[in-house]
């Protein structure tokens, strides 16, 4: 008998032979993605969440995006190393480093007084409810490296030293800035003309801020604000930016293959991470590969805290529906077009994850997923992760009548490896919302003869591929509140109530 690992490994070499695609903000194309030659397995860093309040639907989407990119490079037989972030300090309400510090903003709104170790309780506090919404998005929490920015002070300010003695940091009356006419390179990914800029380009320059573009690595304390750390500049706390670029050389190393994000990250954020890791380390690039996740649109317009029409995921299972009807809902629209959120839609999402969990979880046999359908769904997402197109494949297989019930789960499984919506986990909650839309099983055997021949006719039909008078037979056990499931063993009946 061939070893386990041994087989394992001639199936990841077997899938990998099928190349993958992805789109790279950084070359503005979809590129053939494998394994750089310093890398054993995909470093990956997902920019993570800035723990003072509670994460909206937009701000969990990008980590479902992750997720889903995670388990089509797994698939393809790559391992994963995923870190996400969590930023308890230094994040701005601008990311253009003005305005009141986040965390600071989180103390007064929920009346704690402004201190350092209220700070980081309150951070630790958000940062649970935040793993508990992945969690019940059918995230893994426990493969996946969470670092906190204020466990990594030391490794920040080793870094803004290596900066300025470099050249490329300089001190200001409110802390020390990156000097961006020094790296030519500034804003490759796209979103910043430097010829263009000037002193409104994106914030109002400071007097002592020697560019428009610069940025901020270490912010001093304000009189009278005791939060923050000693440094050899002052007493402060790091600048948004330099958290991340300190915290993918600790975890991940001063190169990684793949870098994540929302859109809006892209014209500042993942520029300055660029600029003063690709500087301070004396490689680059950082990332082989930048994506970034559209947003998520709110009844056609951006799901934005600034316009008061968020939606958190405690409001979805509180109206009642399953928190991986939302995981479906984003399957629904491909990573680069914005997800259009209504609570029509949700329940459209809904009744269709419940369509495929009961699909499953009705079929008892054992199949094999049907080849050529299985290879189509694995291009599909080997496509730049084209869930909508995998999606379509997946429902015209079940519509298929010439395929075996117990190969379209097979193939519905399959493909849940890379969607994640647990369609064979043992769901109680799933289970009683199933219950409620399609009806409780019944016994063929104890229903009422009218019933049965109805029944009897329908499969009498199917046999003779008279399709129209079955389609018709079974609308007719509808009216009568009778849902009726093919499978392998046969009908299975459902009475709703």
């Amino acid at each position: 008998m061939m070893p386990f690992e041994k087989l394992g490994k001639l199936l990841s070499g077997a899938r990998r032979k099928r190349p993958l695609y992805l789109y790279n903000t950084l070359g503005k194309a979809k590129q053939k993605f494998d394994l750089a030659s310093y890398s054993r397995t995909v470093r990956m860093y997902n920019c993570g969440p800035t723990v003072y309040d509670v994460q909206h639907l937009g701000n969990l989407s990008a980590f479902v995006f992750a997720d889903i990119l995670r388990r089509t490079l797994e698939y393809n037989g790559y391992s994963v190393k995923q870190v996400v972030n969590i930023t308890d300090v230094g994040h701005l309400a601008s990311d253009g480093d003005e305005g009141e510090d986040k965390m600071s903003k989180g103390l007064r709104r929920e009346g704690l007084a402004p201190s350092l170790p209220n700070m980081l309780k309150l951070g630790e506090n958000y940062t649970q409810i935040f793993l508990e919404d992945l969690r019940k998005l059918n995230i893994d929490t426990e493969r996946i490296t969470f670092p906190r920015a204020s466990h990594y002070i030391p490794a920040q300010i080793a870094m803004i030293k290596t900066l300025e003695e470099k050249g490329y940091a300089y001190k200001a009356e409110d802390g020390m800035y990156y000097d961006t006419a020094r790296f030519s390179a500034y804003g490759v990914l796209g979103g910043v003309n430097m010829a263009g800029v000037n002193e409104h380009a994106r914030v109002e320059t400071k007097a002592t801020k020697r560019n428009p573009t610069d940025f901020a690595l270490w912010k001093f304390s304000s009189e009278g604000n005791v939060i923050g750390w000693n440094s050899p500049w002052g007493l402060g706390f790091p600048g948004w930016h330099i958290e991340c670029s300190a915290m993918i050389n600790a975890t991940l190393g001063k190169q990684i293959d793949i870098h994540t994000g929302g859109i809006e990250h892209i014209s500042i954020h993942h520029n300055n991470e660029i600029a003063q890791s690709e500087i301070a380390t004396g490689k680059k690039p950082l990332a082989r590969f930048w994506m970034h996740r559209a947003h998520i649109q709110f009844e056609g317009g951006k799901m934005a805290k600034s316009e008061g029409n968020v939606v958190y995921l405690s409001e979805i299972l509180k109206r009642g529906f399953h928190p991986l009807a939302v995981r479906y809902l984003f399957l629904g629209a491909h990573y680069k077009t914005p997800a259009n959120f209504t609570w029509g839609s949700l329940e459209a999402a809904q009744t269709s994850f419940l369509k495929l969990r009961r699909f499953v979880n009705t079929e008892a046999g054992t199949g094999k997923a049907p080849p050529e359908l299985k290879k189509k769904i694995h291009d599909r997402f080997n496509d730049d992760l084209d869930t909508p197109g995998a999606l379509g494949i997946l429902w015209e297989m079940i519509r298929d009548r010439s395929l075996v019930g117990a190969d379209i789960r097979a193939g519905i499984l399959e493909a849940d490896k890379i969607m994640g919506l647990g369609l064979e986990k043992s769901d109680s909650e799933a289970e009683a919302l199933c219950q409620k839309l399609f009806g409780v099983s019944v016994e063929i055997s104890d229903l009422p003869e009218r019933i049965r021949t109805l029944i009897d006719a329908r499969e009498a039909a199917r046999k003779e591929n008279n399709w129209q008078h079955a389609d018709s037979l079974r609308n007719e056990l509808q009216k009568m509140n009778y849902m009726i499931e093919d499978t392998s063993a046969g009908p299975r009946l459902f009475k709703k109530e």
